[in-house]
């Protein structure tokens, strides 16, 4: 199986801390993969991933009060959404730091906060930094972060609090402030709201680049603005309104992305697989998924929202794809098709994601026990490993069709890939009902 180890390392690194990407980040993988990465996977050698497409949208992405470095009178303003948990935040903001050398007072860099839930130490820290802002040292502890994303305790967190000098009561009780974790929550809203769901994301005069990319990816963009912002200063706008300018006609939501056209995969869907929806359905999904992938968990809210808007037109259909680098997720899967032989599973696939850090054996018992499955049979099932062949069976017919990670979608057989949002699983399917419709009206003509 091919696979990207970016991803992998994304997820890898979640699962360790307490759960990737990607997003995701992860995924975003970062998604698709590195860290937005929004789907997870697995290489066995690291390799380097190849640069994305620069999208040339550009994103009302406003500053307002968060922290910022650099002049307003910067031509080119660089908003960062991350974690300080994050593996590839932490080598993003090396390339920050290399950009800011590089380009100086032409850049200016916009913090804004996005602590993965995965990631337990990541909102603390963010509070943290957030807290020494109060005291005019954000970016001192911002920079503290970074270096250290493997020692985020709470004494740890005193302590560089302490070497930055800061008045240590006011710093604790600006942390338990509502005011800060508000900023976070908006922040965070406003990251979800342009489909920068995994982290880093980031945003150069409102053009956005997923995941920690190559520095030349980054240098690429900022030359073409810096064009831009000339063009502009050239035309008499002041130097302190070129970004406003800039971005004033920009977007306030992610762009749909649905799959190129071409013919699509033959997928087939065994007799024996969960399925929701009709049989006849004019859409069927087909999801390769894993229990303990947490992007895989993103996208949960975001399939419930498809049943909501297509409860005839859509079917879908679930199949395992544990990733070996989960620990649990394997036992998982067996056991959402134990359930599933007593007519359970979508009862129990809720109850898996909805909780991603306890899979353990004991735990997928509870589950079974808390929606009334026959426990002695359960048991048995797992005991004798009855599902393994059948989990298997998915993954190998995953990795077939080419879904090399998760989450991972075909829709009529059109792949997409990841934990995209909702307007990225619409534009698919209302184009494979407008098919079905010409398909039907040119069968009544005959």
């Amino acid at each position: 199986m091919k696979i990207n180890v970016l991803l992998a390392l994304l997820v890898g690194a979640a699962v360790g801390f307490a759960a990737g990407f990607t997003v995701g980040g992860h995924p975003t993988a970062p998604s698709a993969p590195t860290a937005d990465i929004n789907n997870s996977r697995a290489a066995p050698h690291p390799t380097p991933a190849p640069p994305r497409p620069i999208d040339m949208t550009v994103f009302k992405v406003p500053v307002e009060a968060s922290p910022t470095e650099g002049s307003k009178d910067a031509p080119v303003t660089i908003v960062e959404i991350s974690d300080y948990q994050c593996p590839f935040c932490g080598r993003g903001n090396v390339t920050i730091s290399q950009l800011q050398k590089d380009y100086g007072q032409k850049l200016r860099v916009v913090m804004k906060q996005n602590p993965l839930s995965f990631h337990p130490f990541a909102k603390p820290a963010a509070l943290a930094a957030l807290a020494a802002g109060e005291q005019g040292k954000y970016w001192e502890m911002h920079r503290k972060l970074f270096e250290n994303q493997q020692a985020l305790t709470e004494p740890d967190l005193e302590k560089y609090a302490a070497e930055l000098g800061l008045n240590l009561e006011k710093w604790k009780n600006d942390r338990g402030n509502p005011k800060l974790t508000q900023i976070i929550a908006k922040d965070q809203a406003l990251a979800a709201s342009m489909g920068a769901t995994g982290t880093p994301a980031f945003f150069i005069n409102g053009r956005k680049i997923s995941g920690a990319q190559p520095i030349e990816v980054f240098k690429t963009v900022i030359d073409e603005e810096l064009v831009k912002a000339s063009s502009l200063s050239q035309q008499g706008v002041p130097a302190d309104q070129v970004y406003a300018r800039t971005i004033e006609k920009g977007t306030t939501a992610p762009v749909a992305q649905a799959p190129a056209e071409g013919p699509p995969k033959k997928i087939d869907v065994p007799s024996d697989s969960p399925v929701w929806g009709a049989k006849n359905a004019p859409v069927t999904i087909v999801e390769w998924s894993d229990f303990q992938c947490p992007f895989c968990s993103r996208v949960t809210p975001t399939l419930e929202q498809i049943k909501k808007a297509y409860p005839t037109n859509v079917r879908l259909v679930f199949r395992n794809e544990p990733l070996p680098f989960h620990n649990n997720a394997q036992l998982a899967a067996e056991a959402s098709m134990a359930a599933h032989e007593q007519g359970k599973f979508w009862a129990y696939h809720d109850k898996l994601f909805a909780n991603q850090n306890a899979l353990d054996r004991p735990s997928l018992e509870k589950y079974a026990q808390e929606i009334g499955l026959n426990m002695a049979k359960f048991k048995a099932g797992l005991d004798q490993g009855k599902f393994k062949a059948r989990v298997q069976q998915d993954a190998s017919a995953g990795a077939a069709a080419g879904a090399n990670g998760t989450p991972n979608f075909f829709i009529n057989g059109r792949q997409l890939v990841g934990a995209q949002p909702f307007e990225s699983f619409k534009a698919v399917i209302d184009q494979e009902l407008a098919k079905s419709k010409v398909t039907a009206q040119a069968k009544l003509t005959r």
